[in-house]
């Protein structure tokens, strides 16, 4: 019955050139609940909800809020009928302050002119009600990627949105960042607003939501109470086979010195701080740590996107001449990076294009590239990477999350690196997924290469590195080695907790 939902999407389709992304897309959302949406990457999730928000036209089923039918025909003609989204990737004017972003293309007006002062006083009443502790001059350029996160979900809330839908709200956001979300959550419920929670972590699905709607391949699969699923069975629906274990059996063996990293330390903040390490031929080396603990940066610092203030890098006992990501790439660096849509993909290129951007040099044949040869390697990795697109030809724009990330680990692997640096490798990417890129890195490091892997995950690190360093304030706090410190998985994350706030 119409009545005792808010939302209601029925047989909802959707195509692209190409490919069908929904066939029968099913979801049901009741007033003051969590809603859970989940399914592998492509499964149309995203999909779904844009047909909602404006962004795509449904070819068909039908949209009812509170029982009449909706077809909005832009974001802005959902957010004026209280529909607002969180977009999974974040979309952010970087060289504006945070009022400036969050009061974008409604600027309160006096006299023909922005009322600067009516808008920092409308920001901090936004900031204050959501226990956000930022000020509103700050420019979003100068902000950790966890509170830009913040900031979107507060300008979400500040439309008095009675649907609001979080795509994957928690990807960049520490553990007390998650409890803080919680609470916004709880309090938007209490007065109505219904919340569409998409999210491939499991521990939070179950805290957090009341129904969870499962996808597959574009269809709606179940819908059920929280309550009444366990995690195997979510994830069994979700890949429609057993999983039997989280992650993939270790084959590699560390070997050699393949990188030393001597006293490191980064010119402008936020910055490591004399860090030293070894990575070894064949080694997973994990990097842990809080939120604005220096992983990020310690990586970019190696690369060379970052300035380096003082220490050295040697690969193969050689000493690094050089501090650029030309040099690093020549040296068999390559970096996979943390905000795939900002700093990895062209978004308007093709997976083509997007396959082969690093590696141009090697299709010159005369004044030509090599058709041939691009069309093979873009084939090799297509399959071996279990990339879901419409071919060489679809925009990448248009790729899961998930799939988009699997296209940027392909392009740098067509480079050959013997180091490869990954940042948040399976941020936002579905338990099936991330199975196969932990098989993919752990083979990569079967084959000899070295890993260097960010991860705001603990239980991911604990599950596929060899040892682990754990980062506090820019400094390199403790190390753990598997075999050694890696025993029972809560006792391992009290250890990574306790050095990650050594330095705080």
């Amino acid at each position: 019955m119409s009545e005792k939902y808010l939302l209601e999407m029925e047989g909802i389709r959707k195509s692209f050139p190409g490919v069908i992304a929904l066939k029968q897309a099913n979801l049901r959302l009741r007033p003051g609940t969590v809603h859970a949406l989940m399914g592998e990457n492509g499964a149309g999730k995203s999909t779904l909800m844009k047909c909602l928000f404006g962004i795509y036209k449904k070819d068909s089923g039908s949209i009812r809020i509170d029982g009449s039918e909706v077809n909005f025909s832009s974001p802005k003609d959902a957010l004026d009928h209280g529909v607002a989204m969180v977009h999974q990737e974040l979309n952010q004017v970087m060289h504006q302050n945070v009022m400036e972003n969050i009061w974008l293309g409604r600027y309160p007006e006096k006299n023909g002119f922005i009322d600067n002062k009516k808008m920092y006083e409308d920001t901090k009443a936004a900031l204050d009600e959501l226990e956000i502790d930022i000020d509103p001059n700050t420019l979003i350029k100068d902000i950790s990627v966890s509170m830009r996160q913040m900031l979107e979900i507060c300008r979400a809330v500040s439309y008095r949105a009675r649907i609001l839908v979080l795509d994957e709200p928690t990807s960049s956001l520490a553990d007390d960042e998650v409890e803080h979300l919680f609470r916004i959550l709880n309090k938007l419920c209490a007065n109505g607003t219904g919340v569409i929670y998409i999210s491939h972590k499991m521990d939070e699905i179950k805290r957090i939501a009341d129904d969870i709607t499962i996808m597959r391949d574009g269809q709606w699969v179940s819908t059920d109470s929280a309550s009444a699923l366990t995690k195997e069975e979510i994830i069994k629906r979700m890949v429609a086979r057993e999983m039997s274990q989280q992650y993939p059996d270790k084959t590699n063996t560390p070997g050699k010195k393949l990188l030393e990293v001597s006293h490191l330390s980064g010119k402008y903040k936020p910055a490591c701080k004399d860090v030293s390490f070894t990575l070894r031929a064949g080694e997973i080396l994990g990097i842990a740590g809080l939120d604005g603990a220096g992983k990020t940066e310690l990586l970019e610092t190696i690369f060379g996107i970052r300035e380096c203030k003082e220490g050295s890098i040697r690969k193969d006992g050689e000493l690094f001449e050089k501090h650029n990501p030309r040099y690093s790439i020549q040296k068999g660096l390559s970096l996979v990076t943390e905000e795939r849509h900002k700093t990895g993909i062209f978004p308007y290129g093709t997976v083509r294009f997007n396959m082969l951007i690093s590696n141009m040099k090697n299709y010159n044949e005369k004044f030509f590239l090599s058709d041939k040869k691009i069309d093979q390697d873009t084939d090799k990795m297509i399959s071996s990477m279990h990339i879901r697109t419409a071919g060489h030809d679809a925009l990448i724009k248009n790729l899961s999350g998930g799939n988009q990330q699997k296209v940027i680990l392909g392009r740098w692997l067509l480079t050959e690196p013997m180091i490869l640096l990954l940042d948040e490798p399976t941020r936002g990417i579905d338990v099936g997924s991330k199975y196969e890129i932990y098989e993919l890195i752990i083979q990569l490091a079967a084959e000899g290469k070295g890993i260097l892997m960010v991860s705001s995950e603990m239980p991911e690190l604990i599950g596929i590195c060899d040892r682990i360093l754990v980062m506090s304030s820019g400094q390199l706090a403790g190390t753990l080695e598997r075999g050694k410190d890696f025993g029972g998985v809560d006792g391992e994350q009290q250890t990574i907790m306790k050095l990650a706030t050594k330095y705080v």
